[in-house]
Order: C-alpha cells, then structure tokens, then sequence
C-alpha cells in the first residue's frame, strides 16, 4: 500500500472517530436533558414555602352597605314631586319626595263637614232629651213609664253621635298630619340606592325608595349547603377579608350571621342546581362585621377565610407539616442536594400550629435549602428539580397546542356575579375557591372554593 492512501485511510479514520465522539456526547446531553424534562419531582425553596399553607378554604363575598332604608308610600296618598335621584347623597332631614294633597285637603274638608253636622245632630238630642225630661214631670204616671222609654232611646243615639264625632275629629286630624308632613325626608346619612317611580298597584308593599348608609360597609359572602355542612362557619368566628386585586391587601373582621333561614332563589324554586347531575343544592348568605373598612369600595368583591393565625408573619422557618416525615419520634425531609438529587435531611422539630397544620423547624434546615412535598414513593438519590429548570429543560412543551385550549369561553362563564358557574381567580360553582389544596387526585366536593370582583 502506497504511503498516500496510509495517508487518506488515517483521515477517514479520525473523522469517523470525531463523529462518532460528537454523537455520543450529544446523545448523552439529549438523554439528561430529556431525562431531566420527564422527572416528576420538583423541589421548591424553603423561603418560598414557608407559612404558606393550602388547606384554608376561601369564599366568594361583596362589600355593600352596613345599613339600609327602605321608604314605602302611603297607599292612601299619590306621590307628586321626587326631591331626588339615584346616586344622590343624602343627610337626615334632606327632602326626599313629596304627597299630592290636593286630594287630602278636599278630603279633610268633607270630614269637617260631616263633623258640623254630626254636632247639629247632638245639639238635637241634647234639647229634645230637655223637652222629654220636662214633659215627664207633668205627666200621669201611666204616661211616665213611655217617657222614660223615649228619653233613653234618645240617649243611646246621643253617645253614638258622640262617639262618631271622637272619630271624626280623629279623621280630620290625620289629614291634618298628613297635610303639614306631605314632605318625606331621610333619617339616615347614605346615598340614594334604588328610585321605583313606576311602581304599580302590586307593588305597593315593596319599597318606593332605599338609602343605603355611606362609609359604614359589611362584607356579604355565599357558601353551598354542603360546603357550609363541613365548614364550619359560625357566628363570631374571626375571618380575613382579601383583596382578589392584590391579595397583600386584607381587612379583619368577624361573622355576624349565617342567614340559613334565607336560601338564595333563582329559577329552580329556591334552589340552585348543576346541569351536569340533577342533584340541587341551596345556597345561603353570611355576613361580615368588619373591624375596618378603609379603603374598601361598595361593590367590590372580595374573598373571605376563617381566620387561623394565618396573616401573622412567624419568627424562624415554619413549614407544612406535610413536607415532614415523622418516624420513630425522627423527623426528616426530602432535600434536593447539589447534585439535584434527593436525600433525606433530619431536622428538628419544635412548636406546632394546629390551625395552620405547620411546624417550627428548630435546626436542619435553612431558608436557601430546596424540598419536596413528602410521599411514600421517593427515595435517596432520585433525580430531582425547581419547576424553573423543567421548564428550562423543555418541560412542559407537550402542553402546548394540544387541544386543551381549544375551547371558547366567553364572558358569562368566566365571570358570574351571581355566584354561577365560574368566575375569576378559580371561582367554582360550589361559592368557594380552589386556592391548591384540592390537588395531587383530591376530589374537589366543592368544601374548598371566594367575586369576592
């Protein structure tokens, strides 16, 4: 063999052996990669978890008026002139609507007339029981006992007209009332909520005008009949009530009332229903008495969670007791190492929360450290990751474009402010939030749900 084709062979060789080397290095980094795509353990910072708990069931609820004035007409009197408007604020004494009494002043002349002539008709009796009385005297006795007949006939018609002369000025009198007072003017500070200026007949029980007080707010929250089955909320328990804007913003307040007298009424006799079963279930209002409502807006929907101590920030590392093993009176958690695989960290244990189902780490654990939520089937030395390097990692493509998303969903089913089917911020139809608690196959029976908008 000529030492040109040694020459040429020795190239080849190299090439192949380069591309072969290439390969392999990038089939071995498409392997870790893909490897560290599919792993289904995530770690989560220590800092990032601590105080936070998922087992706090949220409500749906809406701040409105603390206080409330319904005014109803006199269904005897038309109303002339409306003082006001929708929207209009008001002061106790503001002149809110005025009384036609053109009618009641002919009225009340009509009464003083018939008053007149009921006093002629005593002044009759009057006289003739003086004539009666008189003729009596120089009767003969066979004659006395009819006298005494007529006068006490005339006597039983004097105290009726008597009688009808007390109701008659009575009568009058009240159109006298009505007539100095044909103005109504409010009792309360507030703001002019709702006018019916075409109230008919039918209506005549029903307010004709609600003022509703400004600046003195109560928060009004929904729950189902099953979630409050298992909730529960009782009259003076403590709640915090959260912004859906920013949930740093909260207010602290206390439950006034479980309304469970009053269902909510729709459609479906009183009860509300799921169209994917034909099972009905009622749902009921609470009521917040809030301890302050600065910076709140009537209307504004909140959410609101029974209050476990959860708002106050802890001193050192409280996690949830679901990251915790316990075994043997030992106490570990799964930590993700440098080399992002798992192993079990010991850690001591001091005070438990209860309420928040959290405990104190006391040593062995640092806020920098990453862990994983505990269950039965880690173990050392498995591969492990923060969600940010699965995504990195190509994680999490396969759930794009997949059809998932396909689905158009308009406005009424993303957002119902009567408490249907879904709203923002994972509103369920059940009137309570999915804040996370329901996942890893927990079935959401709707004892986990919050407007409130």
């Amino acid at each position: 063999m000529s030492k040109k084709k040694k020459i040429i062979i020795a190239v080849i060789i190299a090439i192949l052996a380069i591309a072969i080397i290439v390969g392999i290095v990038v089939a071995v980094k498409m392997n870790g990669k893909s490897a560290a795509a599919d792993s289904g353990v995530y770690a989560q910072k220590v800092s990032d978890v601590m105080y936070s708990s998922g087992t706090v069931d949220k409500y749906s609820g809406v701040v409105e008026a603390a206080d409330s004035l319904d005014i109803k007409t006199d269904a005897e009197k038309t109303v002339k002139d409306i003082l006001v408007a929708e929207g209009d604020e008001v002061q106790v004494g503001t002149p809110l609507f005025t009384y036609d009494t053109d009618e009641l002043s002919a009225k009340r002349d009509s009464a003083a007339l018939e008053l007149e002539g009921l006093n002629n008709t005593l002044s009759g009796y009057d006289a003739q029981i003086t004539q009666l009385t008189n003729e009596k005297k120089s009767a003969s006795k066979d004659q006395q006992l009819d006298y005494t007949l007529q006068i006490q006939q005339v006597q039983t018609q004097q105290k009726q007209t008597q009688y009808d002369i007390a109701s008659k000025q009575a009568e009058i009198a009240k159109y006298d009332e009505s007539i100095n007072n044909a103005t109504v003017t409010s009792t309360m500070v507030g703001m002019v909520k709702k006018i019916n200026e075409n109230q008919s007949a039918d209506q005549s029980d029903s307010a004709f005008m609600t003022i509703i007080s400004t600046g003195d707010y109560r928060v009004k929250g929904t729950i189902d009949e099953q979630s409050y089955y298992y909730s529960g909320l009782s009259e003076g328990m403590s709640v915090i009530v959260r912004s859906r804007v920013d949930d740093t913003k909260t207010w602290m307040g206390t439950i006034s009332k479980v309304d469970t007298e009053n269902p909510q009424k729709d459609n479906n006799n009183g009860y509300y229903s799921d169209d994917s079963s034909t099972e009905t279930a009622s749902k009921y209002n609470f009521y917040i008495q809030l301890a302050s409502s600065e910076d709140m807006l009537l209307g504004q929907h909140v959410f609101i969670e029974p209050d476990y101590g959860q708002s106050e920030i802890k001193e050192g590392i409280w996690i949830d007791e679901s990251y915790i093993v316990q075994d043997d009176g030992d106490a570990y958690v799964w930590v993700m190492n440098s080399k992002n695989k798992l192993e079990k960290r010991t850690v001591e244990l001091g005070d438990y929360d209860a309420d928040l189902a959290m405990y104190e780490i006391k040593s062995g654990l640092s806020e920098d450290d990453y862990i994983v939520w505990a269950s039965d089937d880690l173990y050392e030395g498995e591969a492990a990751q923060t969600w940010e390097e699965y995504l990195e990692n190509g994680g999490g493509d396969e759930m794009i474009d997949d059809g998932m998303f396909d689905t158009s969903v308009d406005d009424e089913m993303l957002y119902d402010t009567e408490g249907g089917s879904f709203d923002e911020e994972g509103m369920t139809d059940e009137g309570m939030v999915d804040d996370g608690s329901m996942d890893d196959g927990a079935v959401d029976d709707g004892s986990a749900e919050a407007e409130v908008q």
